[in-house]
């Protein structure tokens, strides 16, 4: 730990000439009291760390002296290009080298990284618009990352949703990871089927990370697989998302909506399920609410998806997703019968 934290401190004066110990302190999240000792520590380990009293005082290194450690490893360039996303990075395990390359970066002045940029970008993508929910971190995500990085065959077992009411199902499958995508706060990886690139598809696959329950090495794969160097991870992400998106929806839910209810349903729900529903939906009745079919991945996900909504939105089919939103509303019912300061005046009276 006390090792990282001088090498950090050494990158940082190459970079900052004039540091202060406070300045130092912060970067670090140490007390001014272990700066002086790690000054003193570099110093004793042959770094020329000197110091310089007075208003424009600090910490420098000795005029010419540069850091062997400035040198960026290739793990921690290929993060310097996710260095933007830090709870990707957070959740891909790579915060840490990221930080690290940041530092090496500054100090080294250009480095050559143009390789690693473009493996970087190979392996992983961010969807940027409607990024609006907290991502999800997924178990598995660490070591699906690491499966992409290294270009290694693994045998995942993934549980499918039901269709209409029917429970959820799990399959088996070996795929070459590609890539990594993080969409709307949810991760997905785009993956190969060997063996299978002359079906229409190519063989691509694209799965939800969380739906991932368990991930090994493919039998047998000792040896990386040969990445196709014409695939382009975002191309690839943009020409599929809308009809993978599509795919998912296997359940058609009937909703009525008030005005309101229908002005605040692309807030709640995937932009593919809204522009379907909005092609069939009604004219408006007397009371001005619209009946539309609604698609979804599920009843447990429409329940969430419409929850939200309250009152402006009335589920009138399938039956099992309106016996669910009339039990909430007879619990809150529940809940919300009695004035919470009522019952305290009574209780205190009663105490009298």
């Amino acid at each position: 730990m006390r090792a990282a934290r001088l090498i950090r401190m050494a990158l940082l004066l190459q970079s900052n000439p004039g540091l202060t110990a406070a300045a130092l302190a912060r970067e670090l999240e140490v007390s001014e009291r272990t700066v002086i000792r790690d000054v003193q520590a570099l110093q004793e380990a042959g770094v020329p760390v000197r110091s310089e009293r007075g208003r424009a005082g600090g910490y420098f290194l000795a005029p010419g002296y540069r850091t062997r450690l400035a040198t960026l490893h290739p793990s921690e360039a290929e993060t310097l290009f996710l260095s933007g996303l830090p709870t990707a990075l957070q959740d891909l395990g790579l915060s840490d080298a990221a930080h690290t390359a940041r530092l090496k970066l500054t100090a080294t002045l250009l480095p050559s990284v143009r390789e690693a940029a473009e493996s970087a970008a190979r392996r992983f993508h961010l969807d940027a618009p409607a990024w609006f929910r907290e991502p999800s971190r997924p178990a598995l995500l660490p070591d699906l990352a690491r499966a992409v990085w290294a270009d290694r065959t693994v045998e995942l077992a993934y549980e499918r949703p039901g269709r209409d009411g029917s429970p959820p199902s799990t399959a088996t499958r070996v795929v070459e990871p590609y890539g990594l995508v993080l969409k709307a706060g949810t991760w997905y990886v785009v993956a190969r089927i060997p063996g299978a690139r002359r079906d229409r598809d190519g063989g691509w696959r694209t799965y939800r990370v969380d739906r991932i329950t368990a991930l090994a090495p493919a039998p047998g794969a000792q040896e990386p697989f040969v990445r196709d160097a014409a695939f382009d991870l975002a191309a690839h992400w943009e020409a599929r998302s809308a009809s993978f998106a599509r795919a998912l929806l296997r359940t058609t839910v009937t909703v009525r909506l008030t005005g309101r209810g229908l002005r605040r349903l692309p807030a709640v729900v995937d932009a593919a399920a809204v522009e379907e529903a909005l092609a069939c939906a009604s004219v408006p009745d007397a009371a001005g609410r619209v009946t539309l079919g609604l698609p979804a991945e599920s009843e447990e996900v429409a329940f969430d998806q419409l929850a939200p909504l309250g009152a402006d939105a009335e589920v009138l089919a399938p039956l099992s997703l309106r016996a669910r939103f009339r039990e909430r509303a007879a619990a809150l019912a529940v809940l919300y019968q009695d004035d919470p300061q009522e019952a305290e005046r009574e209780e205190t009276r009663d105490q009298r």
